[in-house]
C-alpha cells in the first residue's frame, strides 16, 4: 500500500449527503439498482420451481442431482463475480461495474434459456452467476454511499428484501407457464428465463439516470466532480433540517492513496479482525439456510409431500411473501432500536422456528401446507436476517475497500454455505430417508442460533452514524500512519 504525501483534501461532502431529505433522487437511485434482488430473487425461485419440470424428458432431463450441480454452478459463478468485480468497483467506480455486471447477468440468462444439455445449462448458469455477484458487491456499496445516514438501515433492508418480490415473481411465473394448457412445459422452462434477460435489459437503461459515488470520487481526487454531483442532486431535494447554509462536519483525506487486495486483506485481518469475524459469522449462516431450502424446495414438495410438478410455484409463493414482509415491516427497528439487538433477535428467532419445524417433519407431523406455512413464519424473519447481514458487510469498512469487502464476505459466505448447500441437499433428497434432510436443517438452525449469540457480543452500534464515523477512509489516514 503507498499513498502521496501531496496535501490533504478537507471536505464535506459526506455530512451534505447524510443530510438531504428523502427525494426523487433517492427513489431513482433504489428502483434502479435494488433491482439487482429481484433478478436474484427470480433466478433462484425459477430454478427451485422448475427443478422437478428439468428432470422431464422432454425438456433436460436432468437428475436431481444434476439439478443441484447446476444450481451451485449459479452459485460457484456469483462467488468469482464478487470477488472479481469487488475489486474493480473499488478500483474503477460503481457506476462503471454496476452496468458492466447487468449486462453480463442478461448476457448469462439469455443463454440460459437456450440451454441443451447439463454441461451448456451450468456454463450459462455460472455466467449468469457472475454477472449477479459483481452487482452486489457494486451495488450494495453505491446505495449506502448515495442514501442519508438516518435511513440507511431501513432502506439497505427493504432493498435486500425485494429479492423476495423477485421470488414471488418466479413463483407465480411458473404456475403460469408449468400449466400445460397454456404453454408446453418443453418451451415453458426457456421462456422464465427469457424473462429474466429482458428485465436487465430495460433495468441498463435506467441505470444511465443514476451517477457515480461522491464519497468514491472524493477518495480518487475528483473533488470537482464530485461536488457537481452533490449541487445537482440537491437542486433536487427540499430544504434540509436547518437549511442548505448550516454548518456541516468535515472529514480531512489523503486521496491519492493505492489499495491493493492483499492490502485491504491485511486491513481486515488486523485492524477488523473482529468485525471480519462477525460479518463472516452472519454470512455464512444465512447463506447455508437460504440456499439449502430455495434451490431444493421444489424437490422436497415432489418427492416427499406429493405435490404435483406443475404446483410447485403455488406452496413457493408463500414462502416468498413472508420473506419480502419480513424486511418491509421490522427494516425501521433496525435505525431506532438498533442494529445489534435487531441481528441477533431476528436470527435467533428464525433458528429457534427452525429448528420446530425441522423436529414436525421428523415426526412426520406436517403436510405440505403446514411446512410451508412453517418456512414462511422462519423466513419472515430469517429475510430481516439476511438482509442485515448485507448491510452489516457494507457499512462496517473503510470506502475505498467496501465493495472489496462485501465481495469477500459474500464469497466466503456463499462458498461455505452456499455452493455446497444446494449439492448437499439434492444429496440428501437422493437419498430418500426424510431422517437424513431433517438432519441437513438442523444443522442449518444451528448456524443461525450461532450467529445471533455472535451479533450480542460482537455487533457494532452503526445505526445514525455517517458511514465515515463508523468506518473512517483508508485514505483519511496520513501518510506517516499508513
Amino acid at each position: 500500500m503507498t499513498l502521496s504525501r501531496t496535501a490533504p483534501i478537507e471536505t464535506d461532502i459526506p455530512a451534505r449527503l447524510d443530510r438531504l431529505p428523502w427525494s426523487r433522487f433517492h427513489m431513482l437511485v433504489v428502483v434502479a439498482l435494488g433491482i439487482t434482488w429481484i433478478l436474484d430473487g427470480l433466478e433462484v425461485t425459477v430454478i427451485g420451481s422448475l427443478g422437478p419440470s428439468l428432470q422431464r424428458s422432454d425438456t433436460l432431463a436432468l437428475t436431481a442431482e444434476g439439478v443441484g450441480e447446476a444450481s451451485s454452478a449459479y452459485v460457484t459463478g456469483a462467488v468469482i463475480g464478487a470477488l472479481l468485480f469487488g475489486w474493480l468497483t473499488d478500483q474503477m467506480g460503481r457506476k462503471q461495474i454496476f452496468f458492466l455486471t447487468l449486462g453480463l447477468y442478461v448476457i448469462g440468462v439469455g443463454a440460459s434459456a437456450c440451454a441443451w444439455s447439463l454441461d451448456s445449462f451450468a456454463l450459462f448458469r455460472l455466467i449468469t452467476g457472475l454477472g449477479i455477484g459483481g452487482e452486489y458487491a457494486a451495488i450494495n456499496s453505491a446505495i449506502d454511499e448515495l442514501v442519508p445516514a438516518r435511513l440507511r438501515g431501513r432502506v439497505d433492508l427493504m432493498v435486500n428484501g425485494t429479492f423476495w418480490a423477485g421470488a414471488a415473481l418466479g413463483a407465480v411465473g411458473s404456475i403460469v407457464l408449468l400449466n400445460n394448457s397454456i404453454i408446453p412445459v418443453s418451451m415453458a422452462w426457456r421462456l422464465s428465463f427469457a424473462v429474466g434477460a429482458a428485465l436487465g435489459v430495460v433495468v441498463l437503461f435506467l441505470r444511465a439516470f443514476v451517477p457515480e459515488s461522491p464519497r468514491w470520487l472524493m477518495t480518487h481526487r475528483r473533488v470537482k466532480e464530485a461536488t457537481e454531483i452533490v449541487q445537482e442532486v440537491e437542486s433536487h431535494c427540499p430544504e434540509p433540517v436547518g437549511g442548505w447554509s448550516a454548518p456541516l462536519p468535515t472529514v480531512l483525506i489523503y486521496p491519492a492513496g493505492t489499495f491493493g487486495p492483499f492490502d485491504m486483506i491485511r486491513f481486515m485481518l488486523t485492524n477488523y479482525l473482529s468485525r471480519t469475524i462477525y460479518v463472516l459469522v452472519l454470512m455464512i449462516s444465512q447463506a447455508f439456510l437460504y440456499n439449502a431450502v430455495f434451490f431444493t424446495y421444489g424437490l422436497v414438495l415432489t418427492h416427499y409431500l406429493s405435490v404435483s410438478n406443475q404446483n410447485v410455484g403455488w406452496y413457493i409463493l408463500p414462502l416468498a411473501l413472508g420473506n419480502l414482509c419480513g424486511p418491509l415491516l421490522l427494516a425501521r427497528w433496525f435505525d431506532t432500536i438498533g442494529r445489534r439487538r435487531m441481528i441477533g433477535t431476528s436470527y435467533a428467532i428464525a433458528g429457534v422456528l427452525m429448528l420446530l419445524v425441522a423436529m414436525g417433519m421428523q415426526a412426520h407431523l406436517l403436510t405440505a401446507f403446514t411446512q410451508t406455512l412453517g418456512w414462511s413464519v422462519i423466513f419472515f424473519f430469517a429475510s430481516a436476517a439476511a438482509s442485515s447481514a448485507y448491510l452489516t458487510a457494507s457499512e462496517l469498512f473503510p470506502l475505498e475497500m467496501r465493495a472489496f469487502a462485501i465481495a469477500v464476505f459474500y464469497a466466503l459466505g456463499t462458498l461455505f454455505g452456499g455452493a455446497a448447500a444446494p449439492m448437499l441437499f439434492g444429496h440428501l433428497i437422493g437419498t430418500g430417508s426424510i431422517g437424513m434432510l431433517v438432519m441437513g436443517y438442523v444443522f442449518a438452525a444451528a448456524l443461525m442460533i450461532i450467529a445471533s449469540v455472535v451479533a450480542f457480543i460482537m455487533g457494532v452500534d452503526a445505526e445514525n452514524k455517517s458511514l465515515e464515523e463508523v468506518a473512517p477512509p483508508l485514505s483519511s489516514f496520513r501518510p506517516k500512519d499508513a
